[in-house]
């Protein structure tokens, strides 16, 4: 197998560890997501994502390749697309409010867990991605996934400002 393919579908080998690679994946994707941030801001991040998308898809056809299944769990660069989607709105308001993104710890992590939860119970067009049974779905599925966790950490932001004011 190429090991370039390796190197991008597994994160640099994160989803070879043992116990929940996908969870492992979504975690890794934080910190990264955190210095592409910080070395470009939040343009950069968004290019880092349509990059991270394609180079994913390349590698995650190459991993699976004559296999028959479609979704290893070794294949976490697909967590790190939709963690990547799922914390935008956090990095989209600390760049348009001028404040330390890290002072918004409430939105990464309700990016975090609103993330894993459609990543793993996988409901309506999530499921469907899943279902394509193919590289592209592989990737797709978390794309929708973050998609969804984006949406609702801008509707729990939102009626937690209107809350507080």
């Amino acid at each position: 197998m190429n090991l370039l393919a390796r190197l991008i579908g597994t994160v640099c080998f994160v989803g070879y560890m043992k116990s929940a690679p996908g969870t492992w994946g979504s975690i890794a994707a934080l910190p990264i997501g955190f210095v592409i941030y910080q070395v470009g801001g939040f343009w950069l991040f968004c290019i880092a994502i349509i990059v991270a998308f394609f180079k994913g898809w390349w590698a995650t056809a190459q991993m699976t390749k004559g296999l028959e299944n479609h979704d290893p769990s070794e294949v976490v660069v697909d967590e790190v697309v939709g963690q990547w989607i799922a914390i935008a709105p956090v990095f989209f308001a600390a760049t348009r409010l001028d404040i330390d993104v890290t002072l918004l710890w409430p939105g990464w992590l309700a990016a975090f867990l609103l993330f894993r939860a459609f990543d793993i119970f996988k409901p309506w067009l999530v499921g469907w991605a899943d279902r394509r049974d193919d590289a592209l779905g592989v990737m797709l599925d978390d794309v929708i996934a973050g998609i969804f966790a984006a949406i609702l950490v801008l509707i729990l932001a939102a009626f937690f400002h209107l809350v507080i004011l």
